[in-house]
């Protein structure tokens, strides 16, 4: 499983600015809020992808909104870590907390003292460079990714702008689907005579 794999309906962004929404579990009429929304579906690698092209920017967060308003009525079990999503007030300036998914470890920078503060609340310990945090490994994927979201909600309402980066460049590296587990043969049904052995 990847990181988009643990949640009902997971919301991330690629390096290169597209916002993307994974379901996975079906949900009837999603494919039609999710459009209603702007969204556009996409097979990858086994599974749909709902996207949202970087142009889409200045209004990714009232897509989302509105595509996460109409799921929610079918599952609470929803992440959105997509830094497209968020409004800026400061413009382009450089956030003051940046949460970094690479090669299995979570890092984090805090140019703030407030920011570093939140990130060591939700278990981020300093590394070796000055303003660098890590998430201790072997919580297990869906421990990080229930960490990160705390960490980032927490900056957010503390009015610290953060951005998460999920490691992923573009819509092509968003990972496959995890493979389906193979389908239990069906019983007999209770009509059938068992057969006897010679």
């Amino acid at each position: 499983m990847s990181l988009v794999d643990h949640h009902d309906i997971f919301v991330g962004s690629t390096d290169d600015g597209w916002t993307f929404l994974v379901l996975n579990r079906p949900f009837n009429g999603a494919a039609r809020i999710l459009t209603a929304a702007g969204f556009t579906a996409r097979q990858h690698q086994g599974r749909t992808l709902y996207i949202l092209p970087p142009e889409t920017a200045t209004d990714a967060h009232e897509r989302a909104g509105v595509a996460a308003y109409g799921l929610m009525a079918h599952t609470m079990d929803f992440v959105d870590l997509a830094w497209t999503t968020r409004h800026s007030s400061t413009g382009d300036a450089e956030p003051e907390a940046a949460i970094r998914f690479r090669n299995g470890t979570v890092t984090a920078t805090a140019l703030t003292d407030r920011a570093a503060a939140v990130l060591a609340r939700h278990g981020f310990t300093p590394a070796d460079t000055p303003q660098a945090y890590t998430l201790p490994t072997g919580l297990g994927e869906a421990a990080t990714v229930n960490t990160v979201v705390r960490a980032e909600t927490h900056l957010h309402a503390d009015g610290v702008q953060v951005r998460v980066d999920l490691g992923i460049p573009t819509l092509h590296d968003i990972p496959s689907a995890p493979p389906r587990p193979p389908a239990a043969p069906a019983p007999p049904s209770p009509d059938q005579a068992p057969r006897r052995q010679r």
